[in-house]
């Protein structure tokens, strides 16, 4: 956990006093329930009611967020950060989730689940390069990503024989996705670790408001504005199914981005591979899917991949090069100089 504390709560509990371990499992436990609630949803949504509008459905489910955070009590007055700064996060954040939902149109939701799974090794190396963070890992956390690759692997290859709803427009929708996501878990962690002032709620809601936009579109160029709307105008139940997995995503949004406040991108990564790992056994479980010995041994692979992340390392290694490159040290302001620009954190400009 950062050295630079900040209060943090989680829907009313507070996490700031409480030891490490409780905030691991609280943020945890929020983040579990609701993307299991999530996972759920979209398999029915996508898989058997054939409804496979990624983009509209994102831009419904942010309406909801903006509404759930409102009733949180937030408002624009308690930003403690320009609008400007969550410009590059929206973008990356609306482009993951309609990319994510949208893949579901071509590939069933085990195999992008387990796509998705292996986000962790693209965010431990975009952490090397995003301005605040520039963060180094142990060989053995970079092992235990590359075994949740290889267990990836093995599983997609399984599933692609044993499930007919898997195509090459897919698997590039949701490497896509990949691709946002090694740079929005490392963007948000930017942004919490050079202003700890940051609340989860001005991160959700600002990074929602901005991103909206940016859902436009790719909704009017493909179409899919229109097709959505007339398909769930036909189907109005569809809209309840949204907002209920938009309100349990909300549960999890929030106890995400405090795992990201609290432990780091990487980390949450890792938590989220395991949730997905979960989600994957419930889906086979509920909607009845065959399992081969492949998928049992890229599941094993997975499980070996996180329990070699859970070994302990050396805490120096882990941090990032320098502390002061997100809260830097005021010096002595030379002659003629102002003191409000000696010290000024270069690296904060490219984010914004």
């Amino acid at each position: 956990m950062r050295k630079e504390e900040q209060a943090r709560s989680l829907f009313g509990i507070s996490l700031s006093d409480r030891p490490v371990w409780q905030q691991f499992v609280f943020c945890s436990a929020g983040f579990f329930f609701g993307y299991l609630v999530n996972g759920i949803c979209e398999e029915y949504v996508y898989n058997r009611l054939k409804f496979s509008y990624g983009w509209y459905f994102t831009f419904v489910q942010g309406f909801v967020y903006i509404f759930l955070i409102y009733l949180q009590g937030f408002s624009t007055k308690q930003m403690v950060n320009p609008w400007k700064t969550y410009v590059k996060l929206s973008v990356v954040l609306m482009g993951s989730h309609g990319l994510t939902k949208g893949s579901l149109a071509f590939l069933n939701y085990p195999a992008q689940l387990m796509f998705k799974s292996t986000k962790v090794l693209p965010v431990m190396i975009m952490g090397a390069f995003i301005p605040g963070l520039r963060r180094k890992y142990p060989p053995h956390e970079y092992i235990s990503a590359v075994l949740l690759v290889v267990g990836l692997i093995l599983f997609t290859l399984a599933d692609a024989h044993t499930s007919p709803n898997f195509s090459v427009i897919g698997v590039v929708m949701v490497t896509g996705a990949l691709v946002m996501d090694s740079f929005l878990g490392n963007l948000q962690e930017a942004i919490f670790t050079m202003n700890p002032d940051t609340t989860q709620m001005e991160m959700l809601f600002c990074s929602t408001v901005v991103g909206l936009p940016f859902l436009i579109p790719p909704m009017l160029l493909t179409g899919e504005l229109f097709t959505a709307w007339n398909s769930c105008y036909q189907h109005p139940y569809v809209y309840g199914v949204l907002v209920f997995e938009a309100m349990a995503t909300f549960i999890g949004q929030v106890s995400v981005l405090s795992l990201i406040a609290l432990f780091g991108a990487a980390t949450t990564a890792m938590v989220t591979t395991a949730r997905k790992a979960v989600t994957l056994l419930l889906s086979y479980l509920i909607f009845t899917k065959p399992l081969t010995e492949q998928h049992g041994t890229g599941l094993l692979l997975i499980g070996m991949g996180i329990t070699l992340k859970l070994l302990p390392s050396d805490s120096k290694s882990n941090q990032r090069v320098s502390t002061s490159s997100s809260r830097p040290k005021i010096s002595k302001p030379r002659e003629g100089i102002p003191m409000q620009n000696v010290g000024e954190d270069e690296e904060r400009r490219p984010l914004v």
